[in-house]
């Protein structure tokens, strides 16, 4: 079924979290539930079962002292029914804790929908619910997380963040706490299981753990599983890169029992036993077709370890170390494992086997095996994966929905492997996550949602986003990645600068969707063409200005977390930039002979030294509280592997004359050429081709290739070629804007020159050249005009026409112009352009011919093989064909679409004179995400992001 969001619903929700109102005030009034009071000194009392579960003595312990951070008020817990008085926050699992059920079995309450499920909660405001009890706030829940879950949820209504600890969030203290009198609150989870996988965890949360907790043992898990419970999830995947859960520490496994956390084991580690136990107790090969003895043994102590606890069995087998398995891809083989663990299950839980929780990971090469036919018994959870770098790979067909075992789906914010490795921080765009996960959630894959978050801590703001969304996929739309941000900011900061902060979180996490930065080299941006790099360079210098701005004014007490959640990703991203920046800067200038080339190699040096300033400023924290944690390795990347720490640049530099001479070189927009050389290589220097609806004006550079200031004239052959400058004294370099009177121009090519002079012979000759199109049909304005050889449109210009049959919709925060259209259509249908939604663009031809059109998409897979992922395309009314995105199969393809975040289809516009023509789009499958539209009419110049939209204005 569509799970659409309806519109209304949507805009009531702001934060997007869940459809749970704002019951707490910080004001009173003379009906409210009195949490605590400051003047009056009153507070709550907290009863709770003494023979509840653990994880919900421990949740009513926290909300205890939550209570305390905010109001300097401490409850009492109290364990005997008998002795309520005054105001009570009553917590219990329905049948499990007497008051609770009084109050159900009375009428007093009733049981709402929400909370009559696996993990509901409900929230109610009682009068005088007992003798001598005159208010009291019920959590009760379905089972114990959703105790737990209704009463973090106050925690966090009284202004206590799930990042307290993880981020040193304050917590803003307050008067009062108060509950709005009659509140009724019910929620539910509509995923499953919710939760992380902590990976790729050495060096830097392995030293940190260690020199903190000793290693990864149960004190450091605490804080784990609290910061899950406290955001609503209920599942972790443990760090095992050199780790094993359960034998580290064996208490491990009893807290997350205990708390509530459901454990598992990665993708490739069967049986809830950790790749590296193997290693510790293993005997012989990890080989089942060789071993296989050895290796049922092994398991089945997964199985008693986990018999009496929750778990997810993870189930098959891949190699060890993450790796295929090396019998190859033997269906019999892997399908003899799986009964054989069921057999393992089965023997040692008390349970029939299909009550038993188990998954099997369909990841990298053991999804072949699916698609070749092998099959586990239907109450196995199928675990889809993504391509590692957000782009899930398949989903549910509707003859996999009727399951018992479900679908869910393993994302990544984190990976080791290639074509790059990215492991350091936040690379990850709302929008890109909302799109996918909004498409699992669309094709029924709702029983497991797992991220790996790497180390965690750098990846706060996507951990929330994503754990909200598998709370209640159908609160969210396209423009929650927006909302929520703002909302999260909001939280986290107590409401100061959200809208700077917000744009702040936004700037970096879209710049680095672009690229993430350990792919970003010095010629990924052009320093050439489209004014690229500088257009970049200055708009991370305006958010990093802006963050220095608010760390400094914001309240003290924000400082460290602002630091960590904003300041450092913005400034550490803006420096990966601005080093390699600076390096093709410097390739430049040092091939171009010019005397600023070492002072570009000192800014080379000086960007890698400010990384290592911001990465120690982050160690330094709160008195080293979080030392180690930015020790990822993260600048000289040349394979998919990091390097073995951040290695200093390679620079060129320059020695200059002494005494000192002068020596004049001009260089052009767009040309890496430069005079005098290109006389003794034959090549004149060309200014790019000025055309009416380009760019206005384009640069020349006369600078020094010496050090000693000198003279200089530039004189132009024609008065209709203006120049900013005529001439000047110059040590280092002069920039000259070269631009045109059109007003003296006749329709047609013109040719001229400027001609730069200063020291040695002769001088440069620069050649000008002007197309003034003779046109017969005015453009309208909003075109989208030919101008410098191309056309450019952002999706999200487009104008929309929604089918019968589906509908485009603009997401937030997706994409590589900070926006994009997605199709929504009915999951698994494969429309025509008579009912598929449609995009049209205005463009306007100044000239003629055949052209390349390219659709930049983001680089989704066609996860429902029966469909793919299709567009047609029309000029006019013509229709030009359909394109379709490729298989992962196509690796180079695939490559270069999740390096560049953008997938290219390319087709070809008949343009038979100059005009006005509508290009329309047509949406035919779902899982379209349209990013830009660029038509190359015969002088596209290279470069990563294309050239910027531009539209006919009067």
């Amino acid at each position: 079924m569509f799970k659409q969001c309806i519109v209304i619903i949507c805009a009531l929700v702001v934060s997007a979290v869940s459809p749970v109102m704002a019951y707490v005030s910080f004001s009173p009034d003379s009906q409210s539930f009195v949490v605590a009071d400051k003047a009056s000194g009153k507070v709550a009392s907290i009863w709770v079962d003494p023979n509840a579960s653990p994880g919900i003595l421990l949740a009513a312990k926290n909300l205890q002292s939550d209570i305390h951070k905010v109001t300097g008020l401490t409850p009492v817990i109290v364990h005997d029914a008998q002795t309520l008085s005054g105001q009570v926050i009553i917590i219990g699992e329905r049948g499990a804790a007497a008051p609770v059920d009084r109050l159900f079995a009375d009428g007093t309450l009733s049981i709402e929908e929400n909370a009559n499920q696996w993990e509901g909660y409900q929230l109610a405001h009682v009068q005088h619910p007992f003798d001598g009890v005159e208010q009291a706030w019920v959590i009760s829940g379905f089972d114990r997380r959703g105790v737990i879950y209704g009463i973090y949820d106050l925690s966090e209504k009284m202004g206590v963040s799930p990042w307290y600890w993880w981020a040193d969030v304050p917590v803003v203290q307050r008067d009062g706490v108060y509950i709005a009198a009659g509140s009724q609150v019910s929620d539910a989870p509509k995923v499953k299981y919710r939760g992380i996988f902590l990976n790729d965890e050495a060096p830097a949360l392995t030293n940190w753990t260690h020199e903190k907790f000793g290693g990864y043992n149960a004190t450091f898990y605490r804080h784990v599983f609290e910061l899950l419970l406290r955001s609503k999830a209920n599942f972790l995947w443990p760090a095992m890169w050199n780790n094993a859960f359960a034998d580290d520490d064996p208490q491990n496994m009893y807290l997350a029992h205990e708390m509530g956390i459901v454990m598992s084991t990665s993708h490739h580690e069967p049986m809830m036993r950790a790749d590296k136990e193997w290693n510790r107790y293993g005997s012989g090969p990890w080989e089942y077709s060789t071993n296989p003895d050895k290796l049922y043994e092994f398991w089945v102590e997964g199985a008693k370890r986990y018999k009496d606890k929750d778990a997810i069995f993870t189930m098959g087998m891949r190699g060890q170390a993450d790796t295929p398995m090396s019998e190859g891809e033997n269906i019999g083989l892997l399908e003899r494992i799986v009964a054989d663990q069921r057999e393992i299950l089965a023997k040692h839980i008390d349970k029939p086997i299909d009550e038993i929780p188990q998954v099997w990971a369909l990841y990298k090469e053991v999804q072949g095996f699916y698609e070749r036919g092998m099959r586990v018994p239907d109450d196995v959870t199928l675990l889809w994966a993504d391509d590692n770098f957000g782009n899930v790979r398949r989903l549910p067909t509707s003859d996999e929905l009727g399951r018992q075992g479900g679908a869910g789906v393993y994302y990544h914010f984190d990976y080791v492997g290639g074509p790059r490795s990215y492991r350091w921080i936040n690379t990850v765009p709302l929008g890109k996550v909302w799109e996918q996960m909004n498409l699992a959630w669309d094709y029924g894959a709702d029983r497991i949602w797992i991220t790996n978050v790497g180390d965690l801590k750098p990846m706060e703001l996507p951990i929330s986003f994503f754990l909200a969304q598998a709370w209640d996929p159908s609160a969210f739309d396209e423009t929650s990645p927006d909302s929520f941000t703002r909302e999260w900011v909001r939280k986290q900061f107590n409401g100061q600068y959200t809208d700077e902060i917000t744009r702040l979180l936004n700037t970096y996490t879209l710049h680095n969707g672009r690229r993430k930065p350990a792919a970003i080299a010095p010629d990924t941006y052009s320093v050439l063409n489209y004014n690229e790099a500088s257009r970049i360079s200055a708009e991370l210098a305006d958010a990093a200005a802006l963050a220095e701005k608010i760390h400094a004014d914001i309240d003290s007490a924000y400082r460290d977390s602002f630091f960590q959640l904003v300041g450092y990703p913005l400034w550490a991203s803006q420096t990966m930039f601005e080093l390699n920046h600076a390096q093709a800067l410097n390739r430049l200038y040092a091939e171009q002979d010019r005397s600023t080339t070492n002072e570009m190699a000192a800014k080379v040096n000086g960007w890698f030294a400010r990384d290592e300033q911001l990465r120690d400023a982050y160690h330094e924290l709160r008195g080293g509280k979080w030392n180690h944690m930015m020790s990822q390795p993260h600048i000289g990347f040349v394979h998919w592997r990091n390097p073995p720490a951040n290695l200093p640049p390679v620079v060129h530099t320059k020695a200059l004359a002494t005494p000192a001479v002068a020596d004049m070189g001009v260089a052009v927009e767009g040309s890496r050429l430069y005079w005098p050389a290109n006389e003794g290589q034959g090549k004149p220097l060309t200014l790019p081709t000025f055309t009416p609806f380009g760019e206005s004006s384009r640069t020349v550079t006369v600078y020094n290739r010496q050090g000693k200031t000198f003279n200089w004239k530039a004189k132009t052959s024609h008065d209709w070629i203006l120049v900013d400058k005529q001439g000047g004294a110059l040590t280092a370099e002069e920039q000259v804007s070269v631009s045109i009177d059109w007003q003296k121009l006749p329709a047609g090519e013109h040719t001229g020159s400027v001609f730069v002079s200063g020291t040695g012979w002769g001088g440069a000759s620069i050649d000008v050249v002007a197309v003034k199109p003779d046109l017969l049909q005015s453009p309208q304005p909003g075109d989208f005009i030919e101008g410098d050889g191309y056309i450019a449109a952002n999706a999200t210009s487009a104008t929309i026409l929604n089918g019968e049959a589906g509908e485009w919709r603009r997401v937030s925060l997706h994409g590589r112009t900070g926006a994009a259209m997605r199709t929504a259509v009915e999951p698994h249908a494969l429309l025509d352009t008579g009912n598929a939604p449609a995009l049209q663009f205005p463009l306007y031809f100044t000239s003629s011919g055949e052209f390349s059109l390219s659709l930049q998409l983001s680089p989704s897979l066609p996860f429902d093989a029966a469909t793919g992922i299709q567009l047609a395309i029309a000029l006019d009314d013509k229709l030009l064909g359909t394109v379709s995105l490729p298989e992962q199969s196509d690796k180079k393809a695939w490559e270069q679409g999740v390096l560049n975040n953008v997938k290219t289809l390319t087709a070809t516009l008949p343009v038979d004179k100059p005009g006005r023509y509508t290009l329309t789009v047509y949406g035919l499958t779902p899982g379209a995400v349209l990013q830009k539209v660029v038509v190359d009419t015969g002088d596209l110049k290279p470069s990563y992001l294309g050239p910027l939209e531009r539209r006919y204005k009067l």
